[in-house]
C-alpha cells in the first residue's frame, strides 16, 4: 500500500487585525464586545491590507513552506489551490500564480473550490492523486483568504460570518513519505442548500449597474436564512459525526483513538458540543479565537498550532473537520509522526 504523508506546512497572517470591539462597534448596536468575544468566541480577527491578496497571500504562505522544509520547488509536481474566488483578478488561476511566485517550473497547477471545505477536499484529491498516477510524487496544496472584506456587518443576519478572518496556508504531500500519514477522508454534500449563501450581486443573474455598484460592495450574505438555519439544524451535526465516523473507519479506527480534533473556527457552544459529542476535551484542540475563521485556511492553522502547543507530537491521531456554505462536510484522520512498522 502506497503511503502519503505531510512534508511541510506553511502560514501566512497578515498584520493588521480587528478586535472584538471594533467589531462591535461595526455592528451598529446589534452586537456588544462582550457577546462578541464569549458567544461568537472572537477576540480578535485578522484583515488583509494592500498588497495581500488571496493569491499572493497562498504564494506568502507556500514561500513559509519552502523556508521550513527547504524542499526544492522544482521537486513539486503539481499545484491544488485552494484560495478563494475573492482574489486580485477574477478569471486568473491562482494556482499558477503560485507557480510562478515560488519558480514551481515544473509543476502543473489548477484551482479547485469547495468553501471552507476545500483543504480537507483537496488533501482527498491530493492523495488519490499521489497514489493513481506514477509520475506524480509531490502534491503542494496552497492558497489564500479573504472573504470578510465583503461582509456587512451592519446586517445582523450576518453574524455567523463576523468571524471572517485573512491568511495565507499550505502544505505538502508526498508519495512514500513514511510519516505524519494522511490516512482516510470522507465528505457529504447537500445540493439542497447550494444558493443559501453567497455574493448577492456580481454575478450573471444580478450584475452590477450603475445603481447597485456602490452597495454591492458587502453582499456575502445568507441568501435563504431561515432555509438554511432550519436545515442546518436538522442535519449539521449529524452529518459531521457520519463524516468523522466513516474517516475513521477508513482509517481502521474509532472514535476512542481520536487524540486531537482539528477544526474550523465556530461560535462558543457549537465547538463545545463538539468536544462533547467526541468525548473530547479543550486541551485536545485548539479553539481558534484568537484569530477567527480563515475560511479553508482553518485546518493548517489549527495543525500548526497544535504542533507549537505539543498537543500534537508522535503518534497523534488528529482527526480534521469542516464545513463549507452550500453545504459540505468533510473529515479526515492524520496519524502524525513516523509510520508503524
Amino acid at each position: 500500500m502506497t503511503n502519503v504523508g505531510i512534508a511541510g506546512i506553511g502560514l501566512y497572517l497578515p498584520e493588521k487585525t480587528m478586535s472584538a470591539k471594533e467589531i462591535a462597534e461595526k455592528t451598529k448596536g446589534n452586537w456588544t464586545e462582550k457577546a462578541v468575544r464569549e458567544k461568537l468566541g472572537i477576540n480578535q480577527i485578522y484583515v488583509a491590507g494592500d498588497g495581500e491578496g488571496t493569491q499572493e497571500m497562498g504564494a506568502l504562505a507556500a514561500l513559509d513552506l519552502i523556508d521550513n522544509t527547504g524542499v526544492d520547488p522544482k521537486d513539486i509536481d503539481v499545484i491544488l489551490c485552494f484560495g478563494e474566488e475573492w482574489k486580485e483578478y477574477p478569471l486568473t488561476t491562482s494556482a499558477i500564480y503560485i507557480q510562478d511566485r515560488i519558480g514551481a517550473e515544473n509543476a502543473w497547477g489548477i484551482d479547485v473550490q469547495n468553501r471552507c471545505c476545500t483543504t480537507v477536499t483537496a488533501l482527498k484529491m491530493a492523495k488519490d492523486m499521489l497514489i493513481a498516477d506514477e509520475s506524480i510524487d509531490t502534491v503542494l496544496i496552497a492558497g489564500g483568504y479573504r472573504n470578510g472584506d465583503l461582509i456587512d456587518y451592519s446586517d445582523p443576519m450576518n453574524s455567523m460570518m463576523y468571524n471572517l478572518s485573512a491568511g495565507g496556508g499550505a502544505l505538502l504531500l508526498k508519495k512514500d513519505h513514511d510519516e505524519n500519514l494522511l490516512l482516510g477522508s470522507h465528505i457529504i454534500s447537500d445540493g439542497s442548500l447550494a444558493r443559501t449563501a453567497g455574493v448577492e450581486v456580481g454575478g450573471i443573474d444580478n450584475p452590477y449597474t450603475a445603481e447597485n455598484v456602490e452597495n454591492s460592495k458587502r453582499t456575502l450574505k445568507l441568501l435563504e436564512p431561515v432555509k438554511m438555519k432550519e436545515r442546518l439544524n436538522d442535519v449539521s451535526m449529524t452529518n459531521w459525526m457520519k463524516c468523522i465516523d466513516h474517516a475513521l473507519e477508513k482509517s481502521e479506527m474509532t472514535r476512542e483513538d481520536i487524540d486531537y480534533l482539528n477544526v474550523l473556527h465556530m461560535k462558543r457552544s457549537g465547538h463545545k458540543a463538539i468536544l462533547e459529542d467526541l468525548n473530547l476535551t479543550p486541551d485536545q484542540t485548539v479553539y481558534l479565537e484568537d484569530y477567527g475563521h480563515l475560511g479553508q485556511i482553518d485546518q493548517i492553522l489549527s495543525l500548526k498550532s497544535g504542533l507549537e502547543q505539543g498537543k500534537i507530537k508522535e503518534g497523534t491521531v488528529v482527526c480534521s473537520i469542516a464545513a463549507g456554505i452550500g453545504y459540505v462536510w468533510a473529515a479526515d484522520i492524520i496519524k502524525w509522526g513516523k509510520a508503524d512498522g
